[in-house]
């Protein structure tokens, strides 16, 4: 069984995500750039998390992607399942047809069947604090929140060039020269 890059960047990203949960929504594009992974790729992920509840998403100036439940009640299970990644070690995908269509079930079939099992039963047991802590404890440090622009109540104020007459003598003083 081999868990593809689609369920590895998924559980990355929600590791960065939930990190960074207290300073307000992540943007993806800051996921993207510390984790080194295509920002149109943690899109279509993104889009499934947030089918799954497992992320909620803020438009807008500032907006981004928060946790959509709190992390210790989101495990790994829930993340790759919500990406649509398998997590079935038997040949035939569970259809037990492992031989062929008309012989049926391999002999190694229970064997894989019970390791889909285990695995679910593992990856189920772990949680996204449980992560996000083992990242803590190894010293990971979180940059303090970019500062985010805002539009302020204070108006721009831009000096005015003028460049035409401000008068009727200014107008004609123009057209004698």
């Amino acid at each position: 069984m081999r868990l593809t890059t689609k369920g590895r960047f998924a559980v990355t990203a929600m590791i960065d995500l939930a990190l960074r949960e207290n300073g307000g929504p992540v943007a993806l594009a800051a996921i993207s750039q510390r984790q080194q992974i295509s920002l149109s790729y943690l899109e279509q992920l993104f889009g499934k998390l947030r089918r799954q509840e497992l992320v909620e998403s803020t438009r807008g100036p500032g907006g981004g992607y928060s946790l959509g439940r709190k992390s210790s009640e989101i495990t790994v299970a829930d993340i790759i399942l919500a990406v649509d990644e398998p997590l079935d070690a038997t040949g035939c995908g569970g259809r037990e047809n492992c031989m062929g269509e008309d012989t049926g079930r391999c002999i190694t079939h229970e064997l894989w069947t019970n390791l889909n099992a285990k695995m679910i039963e593992y990856l189920s047991s772990v949680s996204l604090r449980k992560l996000v802590e083992d990242q803590l404890a190894k010293g990971v440090t979180i940059e303090a929140s970019p500062i985010r622009r805002a539009i302020s109540m204070e108006p721009v104020v831009k000096p005015i060039r003028i460049t035409a007459p401000n008068s009727v003598f200014a107008f004609g003083n123009a057209f004698a020269k």
